[in-house]
């Protein structure tokens, strides 16, 4: 058997595209022949898909799904905008988010069964042939309650209920649910615009807190004053962040005066009947995704050591 060299595998992989291992394997299979072991990458599929899923795809589309008081938000993913406007995706992603109202979990929604009798990922698997580019469902969000209204907004609206921004907002009461929904879209609205990081203090994460500090204490330090100052000086600040950065504490984005709370605590004395705000979710649209740097010198050395 002819020796399958790091050289070699590396050479598969950028030819085809296809992982390290996948590459090994062909090559082992066609003895070291790289014409043959592409074509045996071809005959399996696997150069062609992984070639396609290599691409990054940032683009695509965030969709609102809602029945009741249950709402789904989910974001699928393609490489360009232009797909994102072909119907066929705008009917998939359609689908995934009301599949959405039922999955606890995004591992949950991407094995559902589509109309079309495969899972989610499959789904898209089958797509990316059809259209010819990379697309994948990423994440979602589902919101419920037992009574009131869960209502959405989207920013940037490509279709009905598909677009860049999404947010979903959830308010408990036993209050007109027509007063309550046009609550809820305005509250909808403003997470959009500020990207709250949490709903109260309570619930921002603790290593987001202790970062800010940190970082704000750093910043006093500097100026020279005692650390007993520098402290309360951090406290000051600290209190600002809060108030900008928790949506119950924003000023309301509508008027410009009153907070989240206070808006909502008026409208409670309106229409006579308690609100709880008890959760919102905001995607936007590739938020976080970044484009893969690859080491194939890394890559290769782990595919040719585990031979």
């Amino acid at each position: 058997m002819a020796q399958i060299t790091a050289a070699l595998v590396k050479e598969l992989r950028e030819k085809t595209s296809a992982g390290m291992m996948d590459c090994k394997k062909a090559l082992n299979e066609t003895n070291g022949d790289l014409n043959a072991a592409a074509d045996w990458l071809r005959t399996k599929g696997i150069a062609k898909a992984d070639k396609k899923a290599s691409r990054i795809a940032a683009e695509g589309l965030v969709a609102i799904a809602i029945n009741g008081t249950t709402g789904a938000l989910v974001e699928v993913n393609s490489e360009t905008d232009f797909v994102a406007r072909n119907d066929g995706f705008q009917a998939a992603v359609s689908e995934v988010a009301r599949l959405g109202l039922t999955a606890n979990s995004g591992e949950e929604l991407a094995s559902a069964i589509t109309t079309n009798g495969v899972n989610v990922t499959e789904m898209f698997k089958k797509l990316v042939g059809k259209i010819g580019e990379n697309m994948s469902f990423r994440r979602m969000s589902r919101l419920s309650v037992s009574q009131g209204v869960v209502a959405g907004y989207i920013h940037n609206a490509v279709t009905d209920c598909m677009g860049k921004i999404g947010v979903l907002v959830a308010l408990e009461s036993s209050g007109d649910k027509e007063k309550l929904e046009v609550l809820a879209k305005k509250i909808a609205m403003h997470v959009a615009a500020t990207n709250p990081l949490a709903l109260s203090e309570n619930d921002l994460d603790s290593e987001v807190i202790d970062k800010e500090r940190a970082m704000l204490k750093a910043e006093a330090l500097e100026s020279g004053k005692p650390e007993a100052i520098v402290d309360k000086m951090v406290d000051g600040r600290m209190k600002k962040f809060f108030k900008e950065s928790v949506l119950l504490t924003q000023t309301f984005v509508m008027d410009g005066e009153r907070s989240v709370s206070k808006v909502i605590e008026d409208e409670a004395l309106s229409i006579n009947a308690d609100i709880k705000m008890v959760a919102f979710s905001r995607m936007s649209l590739g938020e976080g995704i970044q484009k893969k740097e690859e080491n194939f010198a890394a890559e290769v050395a782990a595919a040719v050591a585990s031979s």
